[in-house]
């Protein structure tokens, strides 16, 4: 099988301990690349498995030209890992889905049909999530909810990182260096022409989620504070509102001795209070804390990854066709 001059679709899928279901997915990408109406890719980022990913993946690129293997030196996390292979992909449009299933490779040609519509970007929204637990439904509606509010770009609601972008949007993704990554944000924040198909989200079809309750809780902090200064604006009107409970309080005591009303002694009082303000100081001081412990990740400017092994990359690709058959596109040629 060989690839014809230049890659139309880039398909990037992170993997993490996914042997279980590595031959299924082999399956349905093998029957979706050959559905598609141009030469596609599909590069796997393995980002630290510990169990036979890596090893099944890499001869699937050593032997089929369409497979491509980045993997990465130890596990830098989910969003570094789909980052890593966005920045190899070579495709006119690039779609980043997962490997449990639960994200189905058949609704990548509804996206493809959306794009050669015109859009730039074409996101995947949950209508449902069978499989998973009430808790589990019920916290993630939470964090969408939480995360649509608190941050300064829209970010929409039942969405993850299951997309496409077009090439020029991946560009301007490329561009931005920032370390503690949040890619639904970041795509949202750069704005272009966006659009969803919606699906209903299949039970993971083997395997363990590599996304328990405090990965989640993380995520929804990562992508609070780098699209939201509201953490600090709460900090400040909490602080104001606590001086403000001081001050009335201040304000009663002077009046019962004004009055020579009886002031009953006693510590507990004092140490509810104290215990109160030393509290809130604490929360305040923990939230700007988080802000400057990003400002230092920022500067010390690190790579974001480190790539350990890369399989059939050294089989040349030409850059992608610059021609596009969606209506009044325009691509640079360069």
């Amino acid at each position: 099988m060989t690839l014809q001059s230049g890659v139309r679709y880039s398909i990037v899928i992170p993997v993490f301990n996914e042997e279980a279901v590595i031959p299924m997915l082999l399956l349905r990408l093998d029957a979706l690349m050959e559905r598609l109406d141009g030469p596609a890719e599909t590069i796997f980022v393995d980002d630290g498995s510990r169990d036979c990913s890596g090893i099944v993946l890499q001869a699937k690129a050593r032997h089929d030209p369409r497979y491509r293997y980045i993997g990465l030196s130890r596990n830098f996390g989910h969003q570094v890992a789909i980052t890593a292979g966005m920045e190899a992909a070579s495709g006119e449009a690039v779609v980043v889905m997962d490997a449990d299933l639960q994200d189905p490779p058949e609704v990548v040609e509804q996206m493809i049909a959306q794009w050669k519509d015109g859009y730039d970007v074409v996101y995947a929204r949950r209508l449902s999530r069978e499989g998973e637990s009430t808790f589990k439904r019920a916290s993630a509606k939470l964090f969408y909810r939480l995360l649509g509010h608190l941050s300064s770009v829209p970010i929409p609601a039942d969405v993850g990182d299951f997309r496409l972008m077009d090439r020029k949007v991946l560009d301007a993704f490329r561009t931005m260096p920032e370390q503690d990554r949040f890619v639904r944000g970041m795509v949202a924040w750069l704005g272009f022409r966006q659009t969803e198909v919606a699906f209903h989200r299949l039970p993971r079809a083997a395997g363990e989620t590599k996304y328990p309750l405090w990965k989640m809780i993380r995520l929804a902090a990562h992508g609070a504070l780098s699209f939201s200064d509201t953490p600090l604006r709460v900090a400040i009107w909490a602080g104001l509102a606590v001086s403000g409970m001081a001050l009335l309080y201040g304000l009663y005591v002077i009046g019962l001795w004004i009055t020579a009303s009886h002031l009953v002694a006693g510590w507990s009082s004092t140490v509810v209070i104290v215990s109160f303000l030393c509290g809130m100081n604490m929360l305040m001081t923990g939230i700007m804390g988080l802000y400057v412990g990003r400002i230092h990740a920022e500067v010390k400017r690190r790579p974001l990854y480190v790539v350990g092994t890369r399989v059939g990359f050294e089989r040349t690709t030409v850059a992608p066709v610059a021609t596009d058959d969606r209506p009044g596109s325009l691509r640079n040629v360069g």
